[in-house]
């Protein structure tokens, strides 16, 4: 006796072969694999599960030439930076910004240069410059002794005969900035002396060599109590933009510069007395 299989319904559809869809899935993953990408973190780590350059993978050295003044906030960053990647080295190197731009200029290595003032950079080799962003700024304040010896209270005693003023030297963006504020304010500063940078001008104060000295409000508060400050009026001050200057397009300047630049190296910055950008 002969069994009749049912005819198969109109429409009816047949069944697909497992192997069929097993690699069409497999296919459709492979594709989506291939097309997926999700952005790295500002510090220059890769997320979970995302491709391009991870924490692991930064390898190599970041010459970082800059600004005297961010000699504290730059040797924070270097080393949380590098902590976050083992294999990036950062070399930091400070200075007169204008004497920086010149070592540049010269053929001096370097991968980033971070200046005080964005005048400082306008000798550099613009060939160079891959980008520049501004991350901070930063106003002048006078710096005494704690004992505040010579009773400097405002920028007006300066000009004193009695009171010795040390500055920076005017080819540099803090000498530069202390004149402009001086021509505001319409005196003359009893000067005794002026320094290569803000650093060692500065230092005077601190060796009680001078009774005042005309530095940026940062410094002063990287110096903590080894120094008193004495504030400059607002409209009589003088405020600079620092601009971070990126000299190469490896990975690790690349993320060095997105860690400065990030919330949490922004942070690091101003936590040393600069303003925001």
């Amino acid at each position: 006796m002969t069994t009749l299989l049912p005819r198969a319904r109109r429409g009816a559809r047949r069944p697909v072969a497992p192997t069929v869809v097993a690699l069409a899935t497999a296919g459709s993953l492979l594709l989506a694999g291939c097309g997926s990408t999700t952005p790295t973190s500002a510090d220059g780590a890769r997320q979970p599960g995302t491709t391009g350059t991870s924490r692991a993978d930064l390898q190599g050295t970041v010459t970082v030439l800059a600004a005297a003044s961010l000699t504290e906030s730059f040797d924070a960053l270097k080393k949380d930076f590098e902590a976050a990647h083992p294999g990036v080295t950062v070399e930091t190197s400070y200075g007169s910004s204008a004497t920086l731009v010149q070592q540049v200029d010269n053929g001096a290595p370097a991968s980033v240069i971070a200046l005080a003032g964005a005048t400082a950079a306008e000798p550099l080799d613009k060939s160079m410059v891959k980008d520049t962003k501004t991350f901070a700024t930063n106003v002048l304040e006078i710096a005494v002794p704690p004992s505040n010896p010579a009773d400097v209270a405002s920028i007006n005693d300066l000009a004193k005969p009695t009171v010795k003023v040390v500055l920076c030297a005017d080819t540099v963006p803090c000498g530069k900035a202390a004149q402009a504020t001086f021509t505001k304010a319409r005196i003359v500063p009893n000067v005794v002396s002026k320094e290569v940078d803000v650093k060692a001008t500065l230092a005077k104060v601190k060796l009680a060599e001078a009774d005042a000295a005309v530095v940026y409000h940062s410094d002063v508060v990287a110096a903590k109590d080894s120094v008193k400050g004495v504030a400059i009026e607002p409209q009589l001050n003088t405020s600079l933009a620092y601009p971070v200057i990126t000299l190469a397009d490896d990975a690790a300047s690349q993320a060095f510069v997105a860690y400065l630049l990030s919330a949490k190296g922004l942070a690091t910055v101003q936590s040393f007395g600069f303003g925001a950008p």
